[in-house]
């Protein structure tokens, strides 16, 4: 992605040149999906602000090395500058609440692009170099957000936070692709005068920006890693059994798995428990994490009703808290091994196995 746009390089033609403006249009399409998507929920800005760069920077792409418009080199660099300040911000947003000002945030992810802007003033040899620090340093960002798992996406509902969590790693590796690519790129101008470069730059680079865009998507809707052998073998507390009977307590009393947009934030203010304790307690004691939990009691109900009721697969997968087909069947895979017409035909609308985890 970044290394398009050293200002010393020469213009050579690319291999496809539609194929930068097939992928703006796609990664435009994939944008407007989102939208209407999330039209009746709160959207993630962040992460459609950087489906629409990825789409811009195809586009400068094209123009640079399809066409030999150098002036985009003046843009170019500073928008990659903008892409992983942008990927960062949307997975905060799923971590945690900022308590800084709307404006301190902006000014703070902008930082990266000033300074870009500056060195193509004073000092573009350097431009690369600190492209390459800017996306590694983000992308180290975001996998130390990721720390704890799927269970650090306490904003996700549980639905989706397993393949957010995913399509998260998939980003920061796409960082850090971009930025390897880069050194790569430099490498072959300084000792070959870039005999190799352009082809790697006319593919990888667009392989970039599609991973980040259908990343974006992924993680905006929002099997976690198994568990390392240390915290596997840490012993369960008193504290974690008085944690997780009280979640317990609550989710067979109010039924709260059936709220399709339960996460960990919301579900630790209504048990009144702080979050690290409760996601501490369910991956110690039970070996398993927060969404994995939720969805259990999911399953578990939706089995009763799958067994003992009429209501189609359909129905029964919107009562019991789930959005999409492709997560309740994935969970319900997990939990019993089976598919949900495969569980009803198999208990002939008899039997009731227990909601607990």
């Amino acid at each position: 992605m970044m290394a398009i746009y050293s200002p010393l390089r020469s213009y050579q033609a690319m291999l496809f040149v539609p194929l930068p403006f097939v992928v703006a249009l796609l990664l435009l399409v994939l944008f407007v999906t989102v939208l209407r998507r999330d039209e009746e929920t709160q959207p993630n800005r962040p992460f459609l602000a950087l489906i629409l760069l990825a789409v811009l920077q195809s586009v400068l792409s094209g123009l640079r090395w399809g066409y030999g418009v150098q002036a985009v080199g003046v843009i170019a660099p500073v928008t990659a500058a903008m892409v992983p300040p942008l990927a960062y911000a949307g997975v905060s947003r799923l971590v945690r609440t900022s308590r800084r000002p709307l404006a301190a945030r902006i000014a703070l992810h902008a930082v990266p692009a000033a300074v870009i802007l500056l060195l193509m003033v004073v000092w573009r040899d350097v431009i690369d170099i600190a492209l390459v620090l800017v996306f590694v340093g983000y992308a180290l960002a975001i996998l130390l957000l990721m720390r704890p798992g799927a269970d650090a996406l306490r904003l996700a509902p549980f639905e989706g936070a397993v393949p957010a969590y995913r399509a998260i790693i998939f980003a920061a590796a796409a960082l850090c692709l971009s930025a390897s690519v880069d050194i790569f790129v430099f490498l072959d101008f300084t000792w070959t005068h870039g005999e190799h470069a352009l082809t790697l730059i006319s593919v990888s680079n667009l392989a970039v920006l599609v991973i980040l865009g259908i990343a974006a998507a992924a993680a905006s809707r929002s099997r976690a890693p198994a568990e390392t052998m240390e915290a596997a073998l840490k012993l369960e507390t008193t504290e974690d059994k008085e944690t997780i009977a009280t979640v317990d307590a609550l989710m067979e009393a109010k039924r709260l798995y059936r709220d399709a947009n339960l996460n960990l934030d919301r579900l630790a203010r209504k048990a009144g428990i702080p979050i690290r304790q409760i996601s501490t307690a369910i991956n110690r004691a039970m070996d398993k994490n927060v969404s994995q939990y939720v969805n259990d009691y999911r399953i578990g109900e939706a089995c009763r009703l799958l067994a003992s009721t009429q209501k189609s697969v359909t129905e029964v997968m919107f009562e019991v808290g789930f959005q999409t087909k492709s997560n309740f069947n994935r969970e319900f895979r997990r939990v019993t091994d089976m598919t949900p017409l495969a569980w009803r035909q198999k208990k002939g609308g008899a039997g009731f196995p227990p909601v607990s985890s």
